[in-house]
């Protein structure tokens, strides 16, 4: 990378711990550090959700995918959308309500109000080691970029620089800074690809004819997928809009319903078609410039042997020319310390309120609780980092962390808000039971009946055994009014 281009990288940088930096000194308590106060607007909530949620991972994910089956790639972001709109419609309300009567500020709370204090304890614990890992995933993210992006930069290291920075700034600010900053970075990961990514790409490897004579048809057919895959990302992705604590945060930071309301229905949008197309053109582009020999200079004459998430990075590296790449770089990582910092929050979020909180209870100062937040916040931010330096993929990893949330707080929470039925006891076995199996499915490689995703019949057990639980212990305790 030429020296302007870094130049320019490090300023962006720069500017991003000066944020962080200037809400140090605003944050006067854990409303401010884990809520915003709760007075932000419908405008930079809905980019910090969209922000959060497709962020690096799923941007260099998209790559790969784009890489790998062209354009039907861009189906798994169509769940997010799905997910954002029916969260707006049927969950909103009913937790901003919740929110501004009981001031919450995390997700598992809501079990404690429904359930009691041991269902949301492993709510907090589940939710906790969930987002540890989609934060690895995130720096990983950030660690591919620019290890093909800095000749001489090994992974290690990369991983390294990219976790302090995103840890730092998020121990400083807090959940006002990571959502100002979100709205800056996507604004800047939309100008970069929209302007000079996608054009420079374009041009780099020629116009449609050549386009479509590297690669097969079917990388330009959105049926190159199977339904198998869609079930999956729709079972894995759909779900985690109901029980993701970043997003439960962003619903206690708004100033009413229907200020979140508007949030969500803007974040879907970004999501599909915008995002979606954006990722997986891109990641076909390097495809083809694979195909042309664009990256033999670099040892990669052929597709065998490249990571498909290396594509992207390797193409933009490629083709930009000096101070634009720079600036599209900046870009790319806006979207990685996006997803990183908010995920960071939450698990910082989790593990103070939810499990420190119930274990060893006791009064705080509001100085004295933001400090203890923002130790907590550098803690889990260096595991993090420890676990992307022992990972290989982004959107396994990602992936990985989703079902294991979903698998363990997607029914409980479902029968918490929508069935007068539901009991603790059912909650908790719902909860452990779900979890767990997902992570021992996963980490064995079981094999499952017609390739689908471990999530989809954990789901239906964690269902069948929530529903039983609850009619044998015949108790309605009236959760919903």
């Amino acid at each position: 990378m030429h020296y302007i281009d870094l130049l320019i990288f490090i300023v962006y940088m720069i500017l991003m711990l000066g944020v962080g930096f200037f809400f140090l000194r605003k944050n006067k308590n854990a409303d401010d550090y884990y809520v915003g106060g709760r007075k932000m607007s419908s405008f930079h909530v809905g980019l910090s959700v969209v922000a959060t949620d497709v962020g690096g991972g799923f941007s260099i994910g998209l790559g790969g995918l784009g890489f790998l089956m062209g354009i039907a790639g861009s189906w798994m972001l169509f769940t997010g959308l799905i997910g954002a709109w029916l969260t707006a419609v049927v969950l909103i309300p009913r937790v901003s309500k919740l929110s501004r009567d009981l001031k919450l500020f995390t997700f598992p709370q809501i079990f404690g109000h429904f359930y009691n204090g041991k269902v949301a304890l492993l709510a907090g614990i589940i939710s906790a080691i969930g987002y540890i890992g989609f934060t690895s995933s995130q720096i990983l993210a950030g660690a591919k970029l620019a290890s093909a992006s800095f000749v001489g930069l090994d992974m290690k290291t990369a991983l390294i620089i990219m976790g302090a920075i995103a840890v730092i700034y998020t121990v400083m600010g807090g959940l006002k800074a990571v959502i100002y900053t979100d709205t800056i970075q996507w604004i800047i990961l939309m100008g970069g690809l929209i302007f000079i990514g996608i054009p420079l790409s374009y041009y780099a490897i020629g116009v449609m004819d050549a386009l479509r004579s590297s690669v097969h048809p079917e990388f330009f057919s959105l049926r190159n997928v199977s339904w198998q895959q869609l079930v999956n990302w729709g079972v894995t992705i759909i779900p985690i809009w109901f029980v993701g604590m970043t997003l439960y945060q962003r619903i206690y930071a708004t100033k009413s319903k229907k200020d979140a309301q508007r949030a969500w229905f803007i974040a879907g949008l970004f999501e599909w078609p915008l995002m979606a197309f954006m990722g997986v053109i891109l990641g076909l582009f390097s495809r083809v410039a694979v195909d042309n020999g664009m990256f033999a200079a670099m040892g990669y004459e052929t597709i065998e042997g490249l990571d498909a998430e290396m594509g992207l990075p390797l193409l933009l590296r490629n083709i930009l020319p000096v101070g634009l790449m720079g600036l599209m770089m900046s870009a790319y990582f806006s979207a990685i310390m996006s997803t990183a910092d908010s995920c960071l929050m939450a698990a910082s979020g989790n593990v103070l309120t939810d499990i420190m909180g119930k274990i060893w209870p006791c009064k705080r100062t509001d100085q004295k609780e933001l400090r203890v937040s923002q130790i907590l916040t550098l803690l889990i931010g260096v595991l993090a980092l420890l676990l992307a330096l022992n990972m290989q993929n982004v959107l396994q990893l990602m992936l990985y962390s989703y079902a294991f949330m979903v698998s363990g707080l997607f029914i409980p929470v479902l029968g918490a808000f929508f069935w007068k039925r539901s009991h603790p006891i059912a909650a908790f076995w719902a909860m452990l039971v779900g979890g767990t199996t997902t992570l021992t499915l996963t980490l064995t490689q079981f094999e499952l009946p017609l390739g689908l995703d471990p999530n989809i019949f954990v789901i239906t057990a964690s269902l069948i055994l929530f529903v039983g639980l609850s009619f044998f212990f015949q108790k309605d305790k009236g959760l919903v009014k």
